[in-house]
């Protein structure tokens, strides 16, 4: 087992990742792990990229995952996964917001949203674990828990 566990949150500004992120990194700090955390906040007020590092184990000296170094990637959008790719690995489990946010690019018509984004993750031979996130909130009468 390794020394460390690397978990890469993702998604789009105004989804609560940073939120997700530190409930987690609270809840793994109470087990008695040594958590170190990192967020990018980017244009996240307006729609933008929004990421949070997390990394947990015994003794973790960097909160940065470096590329090819995520154990874990939980994407709250999916095209925002593949935005990501650069720190997955074989070996890295992918859990996977299924709701689309289109960005302006592709509001305007400029660009394409793929439609493969559940594909084109599974060709890399990870474990893609798709989540319908947004009907499960609405199932339970509360949407502000999506993130959750």
């Amino acid at each position: 087992m390794k020394d460390t566990m690397n978990i890469l949150f993702c998604g789009v500004g105004g989804q609560g990742i940073l939120l997700a992120s530190e409930i987690t990194s609270d809840a793994l700090i109470e087990t008695g792990l040594d958590v170190k955390k990192s967020e990018v906040h980017g244009m996240a007020q307006r729609g933008g990229a929004v990421e949070a590092h997390l990394r947990l184990g015994e003794r973790v000296y960097s909160p940065l995952i470096e590329p090819g170094g995520a154990d874990v990637l939980v994407s709250f959008e999916m095209m925002e996964a593949l935005r990501y790719m650069p720190y997955l690995n074989s070996n890295t489990k992918v859990i996977l917001n299924t709701q689309r946010i289109y960005p302006l690019s592709v509001a305007t018509g400029l660009e394409n949203y793929p439609e493969d984004c559940i594909e084109r993750l599974r060709s890399l031979g990870l474990e893609v674990f798709p989540v319908d996130a947004l009907s499960i909130a609405r199932e339970i009468g509360e949407v502000r828990v999506v993130n959750i």
